[in-house]
């Protein structure tokens, strides 16, 4: 199995971190009296910019979940086509080519849902299986790849596209100004990225096989009891966040014992992976990825260049990280690299890979 081609889009609408600090700021100013502390959140995320799906003055015409969600199905299909178009261009296949259909992703939804809006819009093959998933959250990038990798598994000779497309800002809500909200309202950005697995048994160009990593071996691990951990609580408004400030703590207690077991089993230890691509969380979790893995300086700029340029997009994010690695940062051949998110359940999703 082997990643054949990855692909992103953003909505064109890019904001400065200090013009959107400008325009909460602006907003909340009549309701919050401690201004400081809304920019003391904002800069600590580490953020400099991000895309929002739609231009900064549609924002407060939004009245109901119901126009939110009707600006994430357009927008959605805009960018997430996009995005899986690149993806198979770069993979050196056509829409005709696709057999399973995944997509991913946690701030919309539809019936029919996106995947299925897509067959029409980019010409998808009728008999394309269809698998919506929503709900993994940050996680969906990583245990999307797997489910793909699953597809690929079972009919080698097929071809997989996972898509997720996350649009945070359309889940903001204005009237919440609890700490987890100022939190996302810094923190999140929006775009989509696609990912094409190849099945063991399909022909590639020499081109879409050059320094593209094969995909070894998945883990899924969830932990009981934690799902007031992050998440959304869901009303009349729409997604209001859930963001425990264990988040850091949960990488803390698990991640080292999940990613050493699951490397042992493949005769190899953290010392041996020779490329690291993470979800970026935020700051003080990417800090503790660094700390409990004990990596190298650096093993994770990728990650933190994207969470710099764009914020943390959820599932997008770690496929980002992806592209960004195939692109410019691939591991010498023969090497191990890790993929890894965590996320709502809670819990964690790990993709060893070779190149």
């Amino acid at each position: 199995m082997r990643i054949a081609g990855v692909g992103s889009s953003f909505p064109p609408n890019f904001y400065d971190q200090e013009t959107l600090l400008a325009a909460l700021r602006g907003h909340w100013m009549k309701r919050h009296h401690n201004l400081a502390r809304l920019e003391q959140l904002h800069r600590n995320v580490l953020v400099g910019g991000r895309h929002l799906a739609l231009p900064i003055e549609e924002y407060t015409r939004l009245e109901t979940w119901g126009q939110a969600n009707d600006a994430w199905i357009r927008v959605a299909q805009e960018i997430g086509g996009e995005a899986v178009t690149k993806a198979l261009g770069q993979a050196g296949l056509t829409a005709e080519d696709v057999d399973t259909l995944i997509t991913v992703t946690v701030t919309g939804i539809a019936t029919p849902s996106l995947d299925a809006r897509l067959v029409n819009r980019l010409g998808l093959p009728t008999r394309v299986k269809r698998v919506p998933i929503f709900g993994l959250g940050c996680v969906a990038g990583a245990a999307g790849i797997a489910r793909a990798a699953d597809a690929v598994r079972a009919f080698p000779g097929e071809v997989a596209v996972l898509l997720s497309v996350e649009l945070c800002s359309l889940t903001l809500q204005l009237q919440d100004l609890s700490i987890p909200n100022l939190i996302a309202s810094g923190l999140f950005g929006d775009g989509a990225a696609a990912v094409v697995v190849a099945g063991a048994e399909r022909a590639l160009a020499g081109e879409a096989r050059a320094a593209r990593p094969r995909v070894v071996a998945t883990r899924s691990v969830f932990y009981p009891g934690t799902e007031e951990v992050m998440g959304w609580d869901i009303s009349e408004r729409g997604f209001q966040i859930v963001l425990s400030a264990d988040v850091p703590e949960m990488v803390r207690r698990h991640l080292r014992g999940d990613v050493d077991g699951f490397l042992a089993e493949h005769s190899l230890t953290r010392g041996d992976v020779a490329t690291w691509i993470c979800h970026p969380g935020g700051p003080k979790v990417l800090e503790a990825m660094e700390e409990t893995l004990e990596l190298p300086a650096g093993a994770l700029e990728v990650t933190w260049q994207g969470l710099r340029e764009v914020g943390n997009l959820s599932s997008t994010s770690v496929l980002l990280a992806l592209q960004e690695t195939v692109a410019s940062h691939p591991g010498p051949p023969g090497s191990p690299g890790l993929l890894l998110a965590m996320g709502p359940g809670f819990c964690s999703e790990l993709v060893l890979l070779e190149w």
